[in-house]
Formats: C-alpha cells, sequence, structure tokens
C-alpha cells in the first residue's frame, strides 16, 4: 500500500526528524530533498538526510516568494505574485532564468506550476484563461475564456501537472480538470480543501482534522482523522518517503508503518 494512502488510514506513526528554525513554508521534491523558506524569502535546500546542500540568497529583488514548485528538481519555480514573475533555478538554487508575466500582458495571476514539457502553466486572472509559457515568456498555448463557461471564474490557489491532465484547485469552487489541449473535463467540487495535491489520479487534501482523498472517476470521497501527532500544522505534504508536518518554526518528518 503506497504511504499517502498508508498515512491516511493509519493513526500511528514514528516521528524520524525534527528540524527547527525560522521556517514558514517548505516544499519536498520526489527525491527526498526538502526545501525550506524562512520569513525572510531565503530558500535553503536539505538533503533527504538534512544535511545542507545550497542557498538561495536573491531575496531582495522581487519580494514575497507565494509558491515554490520543485516538481522538476532540476528546475525550481519560485512564483513572487505581487511582482508577476517566475524565477526557475537550479539544483544548487543558481538562478537561470526568470519571467516577468506582465511583459505578455499578465498582470494578475494566483497561481502557477510546472507543466509536463517543463514549460510553465500559468492561470490569466483577468483574461480567465489557463496559459502555458515558455522559458523565454513567449505563449504556446491557452484556453478558451473561462468566463464562457462558468458562472463564476475560478481563481486557483494550485496547478498541478499530472498523468496526463492539469487540475486548478479553488478552494471555493472545487477542482477544474483539463487535459493538455486546455480542454475542460470535468469539475469536480470539492471544497474546502487545504495543503490541496495531485498523486497519479488521486485528489488529496485536508481541513483542520481529516485527510480527503478523491479518486478522479469515482463517486466516493475517503475521509480519515488526521493522527493526532500532527496537530496542530500550518502545511501538511504526504511524499512517496515520509509525511512532512510544518509547524511553527519545526518541520517534522514522520514515517508510517
Amino acid at each position: 500500500m503506497p504511504l499517502w494512502i498508508r498515512a491516511q488510514q493509519d493513526s500511528s506513526s514514528t516521528l524520524m526528524k525534527t528540524i527547527r528554525g525560522d521556517i514558514v513554508d517548505f516544499a519536498v521534491d520526489n527525491l527526498g530533498n526538502i526545501y525550506l523558506l524562512s520569513s525572510e524569502n531565503r530558500l535553503k535546500k536539505l538533503s533527504p538526510a538534512g544535511d545542507s546542500l545550497a542557498v538561495y540568497n536573491d531575496v531582495r529583488k522581487y519580494g514575497k516568494v507565494s509558491e515554490i514548485d520543485v516538481t522538476n528538481p532540476l528546475k525550481i519555480l519560485l512564483y513572487y505574485k505581487e511582482f508577476a514573475t517566475i524565477v526557475m533555478v537550479d539544483r544548487f538554487l543558481n538562478t537561470v532564468n526568470s519571467i516577468d508575466l506582465r511583459k505578455l500582458n499578465i498582470f494578475q495571476a494566483p497561481s502557477i506550476g510546472l507543466a509536463y514539457d517543463n514549460s510553465v502553466w500559468v492561470f490569466d486572472d483577468l483574461e480567465a484563461k489557463l496559459k502555458r509559457i515558455n522559458d523565454d515568456g513567449t505563449l504556446i498555448d491557452q484556453t478558451t475564456d473561462m468566463r464562457q463557461l462558468f458562472d463564476s471564474v475560478p481563481e486557483p490557489s494550485a496547478i498541478f501537472d499530472q498523468s496526463g491532465f492539469v487540475y486548478l484547485y479553488d478552494s471555493t469552487k472545487g477542482v477544474y480538470i483539463f487535459d493538455h489541449y486546455g480542454a475542460l473535463q470535468r469539475h469536480v467540487r470539492l471544497q474546502g480543501w487545504i495543503d490541496f495535491s495531485v498523486i497519479d489520479k488521486n485528489l488529496l487534501g485536508r481541513d483542520l482534522q481529516h485527510f480527503f482523498r478523491y479518486t478522479s472517476g469515482q463517486i466516493d470521497l475517503q475521509v480519515q482523522p488526521i493522527p493526532p501527532a500532527y496537530l496542530p500544522a500550518l502545511k501538511i505534504m504526504i511524499m512517496p518517503k515520509g509525511v512532512y508536518v510544518l509547524k511553527l518554526n519545526t518541520l517534522e518528518i514522520y514515517s508510517t508503518r
């Protein structure tokens, strides 16, 4: 049974590691590397064992980091929503490129995400379109105006490209699922979730007390209580190598039996 399912079904867990410090957000890549964001927007990369690997210090140029996308550990995206700017860094956290979305006339983009071909998905709030852009800032593709499809346009807080589909999550409206050509496939009203993520075709999230799992194409929503050891949590990520729980200035890493 995959760990991310066991973590939602099994209340027994073992605390493997505790990392303390100025931590306001974090991300974990598919190799188990940990990325810690400080209140001063300093990004630090740790190995799965907790050893320091790299530090990103260019923190004053674009303001606050609103998203860290480590889908590809060799091409990490830092999104600065206030400046509508995406900074791409390599595995050593060296800047390799930046995209000013305003040069594409994208002035309000609530969320971004790495695409299947290493381009970038961006939701253009003013035009109500999901757009895919290249590293040089050129537009590759875009959906139709979503105001033609919905009475109320989504404002996604997360964008995931997984298993041939693109998932936009809006906590007030649910999940919008598109194919890679920008055609809407489904709208699932999974509302009020936090820490939304996608693994294969499984949609994961939680509230303050429960884990949720919904498998695309099925009817039932699975609900499990969050283990008491994880609470109170600011953020929870379930990954193949463990469960990562952010508390106040502390990141706890658990394994499950």
